[in-house]
């Protein structure tokens, strides 16, 4: 899902430095007949305090994190999307082995960017940020962990969390969803059904995101091939635009958000 957030990034930072600004006025201004902590309010203000200092968060410390603050985390890249020569910037999908984080818009040179292999460690430092859903990491940079091992995720089968408020709890992960049924896809004004559009409206051409409906237990879901990520030379690309209405698929890819579950898939394996 392409988006522009160099506005919103840009309040987001001044909210953020404005909070923490108001934070420290009122801790030093704090009465002592202010009430006692709660351990979760304690528990958040420790990750806030970590999170402001550069020390890097395990995942569940990001979790904890508010948004619009400043975050440091440390995870293994599974997956990139084109690098943008324009801002020289890229988008990275990244895990660890406890959790998943989507890095939007980070700072890379070409240099770099072609270095971000799968497994390889980095270390990025960013705003933990809110999108349409999607949690994410923006106005990032990052920098190579130097010794440290590889990691490469097994996907998760969640198709069982179809549906489910567990689903999101795994936001970015590789997943596969099994046993799917194809469903069609109109156009607006039009009657015609597809296995796919290009973009979500139909209104794009080839090249652009492709855009499908799938169902499993009687609930119909919209799956995305994210072009930035696998364009129109990849195999899961062709492998979309080759559905038919009514074909059972198993899929694969990372488990995007965007108002609800809308993973940018990287695999489709026609299963009857």
């Amino acid at each position: 899902m392409k988006k522009i957030l160099s506005v919103l990034m840009a309040l987001g930072m001044a909210f953020s430095l404005a909070a923490c600004a108001g934070s420290t006025s009122s801790s030093s201004e704090a009465s002592s007949t202010e009430p006692e902590a709660t351990p979760a309010a304690e528990s958040e203000a420790a990750t806030s305090e970590a999170a402001a200092s550069g020390t890097v968060l395990s995942h569940e410390e990001y979790v904890a994190a508010a948004n619009e603050t400043e975050v440091t985390i440390e995870a293994y890249v599974q997956a990139k999307q084109i690098w943008n020569q324009e801002e020289s910037t890229t988008s990275l999908y990244l895990q660890d082995q406890d959790g998943a984080y989507f890095v939007y818009g980070v700072a890379c040179s070409q240099e770099d960017y072609d270095k971000l292999t799968e497994g390889t460690c980095i270390r990025v430092t960013g705003f933990k940020s809110e999108w349409s859903g999607e949690v994410e990491i923006a106005d990032a940079t990052f920098e190579f962990v130097d010794g440290a091992d590889t990691f490469v995720a097994e996907p998760l089968d969640a198709t069982d969390l179809l549906g489910t408020d567990e689903l999101i709890d795994h936001q970015n992960e590789l997943v596969t969803f099994k046993g799917m049924t194809v469903e069609p896809s109109t156009v607006e004004g039009s009657d015609e059904e597809y296995a796919y559009l290009y973009g979500w409206d139909g209104s794009g051409t080839e090249g652009d995101d492709l855009y499908f409906n799938v169902s499993y237990n009687g609930q119909t879901y919209n799956f995305t091939v994210e072009s930035d990520l696998c364009d129109s030379t990849t195999d899961v690309y062709s492998a979309v635009k080759n559905l038919e209405v009514g074909q059972t698929i198993d899929l694969e890819g990372f488990l995007y958000w965007y108002e609800g579950a809308n993973p940018h898939i990287t695999s489709v394996t026609v299963a009857g």
